[in-house]
């Protein structure tokens, strides 16, 4: 294992809470990921990817301060004003 891949590794753990909390938030109580999907089948979203999928994956891309910051900004422009649609992080 090289130096690059161990300093990777060690960035890249105290994401690893935070990630495992938003699944488990979408295996629980999410409308467009959990049980309750069969109620809305065709999501509740109307952005794509859901919001808390856009924040799993910008924690993993970004980082914590950077992906909580994008994910609150998503999370402030899901209104009812809001066309939503396809916003990747």
């Amino acid at each position: 294992m090289s130096l690059k891949n161990i300093i990777n590794a060690i960035l890249y753990l105290p994401r690893l809470p935070f990630l495992f909390l938003i699944r488990l938030y979408q295996k629980t109580f999410s409308p467009d990921h959990g049980f309750t999907k069969t109620i809305f089948p065709h999501g509740y979203c109307k952005f794509h990817p859901s919001c808390s999928e856009y924040g799993y994956q910008a924690i993993h891309k970004y980082g914590i301060l950077v992906g909580f910051l994008k994910t609150g900004w998503r999370i402030l422009r899901c209104n009812p004003w809001s066309k939503g649609g396809i916003d990747l992080p």
